[in-house]
């Protein structure tokens, strides 16, 4: 069973960074797209970035320019780079990974989420 561990999160003020980071327990070969969402309290939850296999990257509008995704040497590892946090990126981050797996089924799994707190 694929496990995602997330690190980064915390409180910070307004126009600091974090730097959020997530890794699978194995290494997934077959992945399809790994990223971070986000849930502030009363609202869905929505997708910050992600990046797939190939490498492409999607962003939320809300935080292109000032959050950057990327891959830490291995495919089943990505950062995200948080700078000039705002008030309204408060919420709780979690880590999502798409893959195949064998036999070849769709699967996604989770983090427990990471708490980012932007407050002065």
């Amino acid at each position: 069973q694929v496990r995602l561990v997330e690190s980064g999160g915390g409180l910070v003020q307004p126009g600091g960074s974090l730097r959020l980071s997530c890794a699978a327990s194995e290494s997934v070969f077959s992945i399809n797209a790994m990223g971070w969402y986000r849930q502030a309290p009363g609202k869905e939850r929505e997708l910050v970035a992600d990046i797939t296999r190939s490498g492409t990257i999607h962003y939320a509008e809300s935080v292109k320019g000032r959050l950057t995704i990327s891959r830490d040497g291995a495919t089943n590892r990505v950062l995200l780079q948080m700078n000039r946090l705002q008030p309204e990126d408060t919420a709780v981050y979690y880590c999502h990974l798409g893959y195949f797996s064998d036999p070849w089924k769709y699967q996604e799994v989770w983090g427990q989420g990471t708490l980012v707190t932007v407050s002065s």
